[in-house]
């Protein structure tokens, strides 16, 4: 295990866990709790075991709306301050596209420190208090540990038309989905806004993976010169 930690700092990769659904601390259910905790530990330690630096992260959502999104942070927030530190110094919490808005997770932030993933698509597609996303980007990126890079999370919707497989149905876009690549104009426009604000990795989130990254380096250099030297 600790040769594979090795390998990804000499390339210079930084690793991280999202277990989405199967860790939830802000259920009501006790014994999906126990559970969550119990995988966020073996996580956790796994990223010990890589001898990785403190940027490696297990990014949580809040999870559902339950009994109600003011019970639900309580739990989450009780839950997260029973954790072992050496689990809950490797958690981060990322805003959703439909229950958990960014305004809404900083609350988490606010009350055990827990730092912020910001997902741009989400926030664009929930955000329900009208948070500009300068703010937010700003709110998010300070909410990290000092010495440790924070993380954000860059996406654009598909836009096309597709057959469902197995039918003759079409479907049309769905704005939270995961383009296959990414839209390099809306890339070039958020970079602007990061000007100022402390250093960032920024994980695409597409389809056609490292295919995406090459694509969009040559776009950036292609559009944006200005900025592809500057990009890391």
């Amino acid at each position: 295990i600790a040769l594979c930690g090795e390998l990804a700092r000499s390339w210079g990769v930084r690793l991280s866990f999202h277990p989405y659904s199967a860790a939830v601390l802000s259920t009501p259910n006790e014994d999906l709790a126990l559970r969550s905790c119990h995988l966020l530990q073996g996580q956790a330690g796994l990223l010990d075991a890589m001898e990785l630096g403190p940027e490696a992260v297990i990014v949580l959502h809040m999870g559902g709306v339950y009994d109600g999104m003011v019970a639900s942070l309580d739990r989450f927030c009780q839950r997260f301050e029973r954790l072992p530190a050496a689990v809950r110094t490797r958690l981060a919490l990322e805003n959703d596209d439909h229950r958990y808005s960014f305004a809404q997770v900083r609350q988490a932030h606010r009350r055990v420190g827990i730092p912020l993933v910001f997902d741009q698509l989400h926030h664009q597609v929930h955000n329900p208090q009208r948070q500009p996303l300068q703010e937010a980007l700003a709110a998010a990126l300070s909410s990290w540990p000092a010495g440790v890079t924070p993380k954000l999370h860059f996406s654009t919707p598909r836009t096309d038309v597709r057959q469902l497989e197995g039918s003759g149905r079409l479907k049309t876009p769905t704005w939270t989905e995961h383009a296959d690549f990414v839209n390099p104009f809306a890339f070039i426009d958020l970079l602007p806004l990061l000007e100022g604000l402390p250093d960032v990795d920024i994980m695409l989130e597409a389809k056609a993976r490292d295919v995406a990254l090459l694509k969009l380096r040559q776009d950036v250099a292609r559009f944006a010169p200005e900025w592809s030297a500057r990009l890391t």
